[in-house]
Parts: C-alpha cells; structure tokens; sequence
C-alpha cells in the first residue's frame, strides 16, 4: 500500500537542507508543550507517529503535497516504543520499520536510541570533571552536592539523614520514584531506606533546594508556587544557547515536584538584553 502511495503521488523535490522533524507521542502527552515549544525554536516541524512512514528503506512524512522525505528525527518517545517490528509489538506511538531504517543510515535519530545513559543521575557527580577533562575549563555554575550510595560512606550518610534529603533512583526520570524527606511520612521514609540498603547503587541523594516561586492564577487568585527553569542549547553548524527557556511550575501548592508527568505547568520564559 506505501509503495502504491508513493508511485501514484511524486514526493516533494527538496533543496539541500535536511528535512528535520520532532516527534512527539501527541497533544495528550504531559509534554506536548515543550515539544510544541522546541519545534517551533529550531523552525521543524513536529509530527505524530501517524504522519510518517517507511518505504523503499527510508523515512517519510505525510503532507498536503505527498510524501517527503525525512532526514532527521529529533524524538521524544522512549526507545521501547519506537519501532513497534523491533521493540514493544503493541506500542502505537513508534513508526512501524524505523529502526531498520535508522541501522542502515537512512534517517538519523536524534537523540540516538540508548543515548538515555548520558541521563543517568550518577553521572551528574562527574560532570565538573568532564569539563576539566574535555575543555580544560573550571565549571562556571557548581554542582548541587550529590551523594552516591553506591560507596559506603555516602550510603551510610544518606541512610542517617534521609529526613533531610531528596532521594532519586538513578535510572528514574519524570518525577518517579524519589523521596522528599523534610515532606515525607515516617513510613515512607522507612520504605526507602529498605530499598537503598537493598540496592544501594540504584539511588542518589541531595539537599533539599530551596526553590524560587512565581505566582500563578490559583482557586484562591494570585498564588505562589515553586519553579525551576529549563534552557535549552540547539547544537547544529553552531551551538546556540536560546533566549529563554521554559519555566517549569509545580502547580500543587507546597511541592517540590515540577515535572509534567506529575501534573506540573510550564511558562514560556525569554530573557531580554542589549
């Protein structure tokens, strides 16, 4: 049916620059405003898995003037559900043969899949070091204080102090699966500190950060909530760090937490200078 499609309808002729997209799982993911946001920033077009599809070994999209052909696919969906022929079988948000595709060089995924291990939290430690090493540079923003419990006296501190601190599993993203001491129960706290000295290199602590507020428009009107910011660098020909970013908003009053996956805002935030 594809091969049908593409032989009955010209793809579109192309100049020389890449066809980039971002992918997105759709409106209905906690996300789609970033995903939204940063298309619109890199000038892309973000797409659905519905608007591509594989032919001939190479990736298209689906457009009002036929198929084009796509280059680059900036994704934000997890690797399992990518390619549904190589990975989760029941996955709808993947791009049936993607994968195959992407093995033999006919479209670039970005990022490339297993990339993810880059945002493993252990590795936050090593950052300073890494621009040492790499850039023969110090660090100009210092590291929050980590500590690891994969060695034995980070362990041992955490363990005694996990009223105090932020636990995090080193695999975990999206606001999963950490601990919030100063805001958790007695029995939560016993929990976790069952779970580290279990799998002691499966977690991560740090202080609890005494975050910025914004105010937002709440039941009761104007109301104060905690924020983090989020900048964005857009690495091409040349690497450009964007005039903003995205203002990230825990929208329950009180928390910490300001992820979107756990109900959190964002506001469209532009730095202005000379």
């Amino acid at each position: 049916m594809l091969k049908k499609t593409l032989e009955e309808v010209a793809p579109i002729k192309c100049d020389d620059d890449p066809t980039v997209v971002l992918l997105t799982p759709g409106s209905l993911n906690s996300a789609y405003y970033e995903h939204s946001f940063l298309a619109d920033l890199m000038g892309i077009e973000l797409v659905e898995p519905q608007d591509l599809f594989v032919d001939n070994g190479l990736c298209w999209m689906r457009t009002t003037r036929g198929p084009q052909r796509v280059d680059v696919i900036y994704r934000r969906i997890d690797d399992t559900y990518i390619d549904p022929l190589t990975f989760k079988a029941d996955s709808l948000l993947g791009v049936p043969g993607l994968f195959n595709v992407y093995r033999s060089g006919g479209v670039t995924l970005c990022s490339a899949p297993g990339a993810g291990v880059a945002d493993d939290k252990a590795i936050y430690v090593f950052v300073p070091d890494m621009i040492k090493f790499y850039l023969g540079e110090k660090p100009i923003l210092e590291n929050v204080q980590t500590w690891r419990c994969a060695q034995p006296d980070d362990c041992k501190y955490v363990i005694e102090n996990l009223k105090d601190l932020v636990v995090k599993r080193v695999h975990g993203s999206g606001g999963y699966g950490m601990l919030i001491g100063p805001h958790a129960t007695k029995k939560e706290i016993d929990a976790f500190r069952a779970k580290i000295k279990a799998t002691p290199n499966e977690f991560i602590a740090q202080p609890t950060l005494d975050l910025s507020t914004a105010p937002i428009l709440g039941e009761a009107g104007i109301e104060d909530r905690h924020v983090d910011f989020r900048p964005y660098c857009l690495v091409g020909k040349d690497i450009r760090l964007t005039p903003g970013g995205l203002t990230r908003v825990a929208l329950k009053k009180g928390s910490l937490v300001v992820n979107s996956s756990q109900g959190g805002g964002v506001k469209d935030t532009w730095i202005l200078a000379d």
